[in-house]
């Protein structure tokens, strides 16, 4: 099955009347990430060992406490922030794990891009939580029931203990799942759900809650009931923001966690696929189906992202560019093709892919080019296609080219960026361009190599504004046979400040036939401070 998502993509979200969020909740995150690698990916479906209750502990409040708990120590009355030591009173035979912060998020990361299978849309909510803008996305599995289902079936079989919740708002789909099970619910109810849940449900710090239920407020149909103005007096207009973004008074948006791409291509797969071969096949397909959307707008591709879903649920995102907007399928694949033989070792195509995706990330427009008279391709698309494929094998800044910058600074005269972020913009006139008033500024000649930072040297001269007569560079002597110069520069008093020292730079040739490029900065004066002199250049 194929599926393409025109851009923007919200427009394929405005087909419902109403926004709809999926928000999950992973209450056993970490012990879940722990038992995975115990005994794998499938112990859930297939059964856990017989094995003491499984604890992540850290440090809190000087002692050694449990951060996390899993669903059978929960049963014996073990619970997080409890101390370590009580809970081995407790359970002797306690499997206890230091918890891994980073470890965690990203895990939570790999579920979030797995999740990506349902909508582009998927934000982070804390460090146990997910929400899932589904808009417009629930008929493609049957409805919101089926694909709730298929979801929390999903996460089961991959170890994960999940719970999950859809409503009309982000705060009451939060609420749900951490406090009312998994389900639905439908707009018209929005309101009158919430009220039988704790006040912990509105998303509120901890001391809030503690002081709210040492009022008596202990539900949220007690803060439903409360007069609005005392009640924002004595907590704050917290209670009172999350209470109307669960009930859909106050609009709540949600960030995904990755930029929506402008036009996206699926392929939902009978069978999976491992060879690299029929994943390229594939590729060219789908970049097909995007040539014809492309052309409508008149716009070519400048970044591609490609999603492979492997089957036991880990996500490779693989992204190449280009360097002029491009929509041709066969162009396309082949940039795939050398980013694979790049990533030939790191792709791991396990079982294989159930899912493949190819995104368009930026679009720009694509000025039709003519062929010359034989059909062949014109130069500049012909250098286009060596750019783009050694940027998608070696990298994006395995090509450079200079730019010149308005500065008579040598060191700032000139840029080396990626060649990519240079493609399709206007090369400025020839530098030897002599018309007064056009082009860039004839400048004195400059040597081929010149030294990222200037570096100090030893230096004798036979007169106070003369070349040297020797100096000393890299521990090397070096005697002047010929000597041109000096060529005064003054630097940017914008930039340095006014105190800054002129240079007076020399052309020198030693004995040897080698040429430097030296500058002496400061002057020969009675009663001063000696100048310094430089190395800034080697000569071809």
């Amino acid at each position: 099955m194929t599926v393409c998502f025109p851009s923007p993509p919200l427009s394929l979200f405005q087909q419902t009347t109403s926004r709809r969020i999926l928000a999950l909740f992973f209450p056993h995150l970490p012990t879940d990430r722990i038992a995975r690698r115990y005994w794998g990916a499938s112990w859930r479906s297939t059964g856990r060992p017989d094995h003491p209750p499984l604890v992540c502990t850290g440090r809190m409040k000087n002692a050694m406490r449990l951060t996390a708990v899993d669903e059978i120590g929960v049963a014996i009355g073990l619970k997080p922030g409890q101390g370590l030591a009580e809970a081995r009173a407790i359970c002797p035979a306690l499997d206890a794990v230091i918890a891994d912060e980073a470890a965690e998020r990203r895990f939570l990361e790999g579920i979030a891009d797995w999740c990506d299978r349902y909508t582009p849309l998927v934000a982070i909510e804390g460090g146990d939580g997910l929400f899932l803008d589904i808009t417009g996305c629930s008929h493609l599995l049957g409805g919101e029931e089926l694909l709730l289902g298929d979801i929390l079936k999903r996460l089961f079989e991959m170890g994960l203990d999940a719970r999950g919740a859809i409503s009309s708002t982000p705060g009451l789909s939060w609420a749900m799942a951490r406090f009312g099970g998994n389900g639905t619910v439908a707009e018209r109810h929005t309101k009158s759900v919430p009220a039988s849940f704790p006040v912990a449900a509105c998303r509120l710090p901890e001391e809030t809650v503690l002081a709210l239920r040492k009022t008596g407020l202990k539900r949220v149909g007690d803060l439903l009931a409360a007069p609005r103005a005392p009640l924002a007096r004595r907590f704050g207009p917290l209670p009172l923001l999350r209470l109307d973004q669960m009930l859909g008074r106050e609009d709540e948006p949600i960030s995904p966690r990755r930029p929506v791409a402008d036009l996206s291509v699926e392929r939902c797969l009978a069978e999976p696929l491992q060879c690299e071969e029929a994943i390229l096949q594939l590729v060219q397909r789908m970049a097909v189906t995007l040539k014809t959307e492309l052309e409508a707008r008149c716009q070519g591709g400048r970044r591609f992202e490609l999603l492979l879903f492997r089957v036991d649920g880990r996500v490779f995102r693989i992204g190449v560019g280009s360097s002029v907007p491009l929509r041709d399928p066969t162009g396309i694949s082949c940039l795939f093709s050398e980013r694979l033989v790049a990533l030939h070792d790191d792709l791991d195509t396990g079982y294989g892919f159930e899912i493949m995706r190819l995104n368009v990330l930026q679009a720009e427009t694509l000025h039709r080019l003519q062929s010359d008279f034989v059909g062949g391709a014109p130069v500049e698309t012909a250098l286009a296609t060596f750019v783009d494929q050694a940027v998608a094998r070696f990298g994006p800044d395995c090509l450079v080219r200079p730019v010149l910058q308005e500065s008579h600074v040598p060191e700032r005269a000139s840029l080396l960026p990626s060649v990519t972020d240079l493609m399709g913009i206007v090369s400025p006139p020839d530098v030897g361009q002599k018309e007064a008033g056009t082009g860039w500024p004839v400048r004195a000649r400059r040597p081929i190599r010149l030294l990222k930072v200037p570096e100090i040297i030893e230096a004798a001269a036979e007169a106070p504004e003369g070349p040297p007569m020797s100096f000393r560079w890299r521990r090397c002597l070096h005697r002047v046979r010929r000597a041109e110069g000096p060529e005064k520069l003054a630097m940017e008093w914008w930039i340095d400040g006014e105190e800054a020292p002129a240079r007076n730079y020399f052309q020198v040739e030693d004995d040897e036939g080698h040429r430097y490029w030296l500058f002496r900065e400061g002057a020969y004066v009675s009663n001063a401070e000696m100048p310094r002199w430089f190395m800034h250049g080697v000569f071809a």
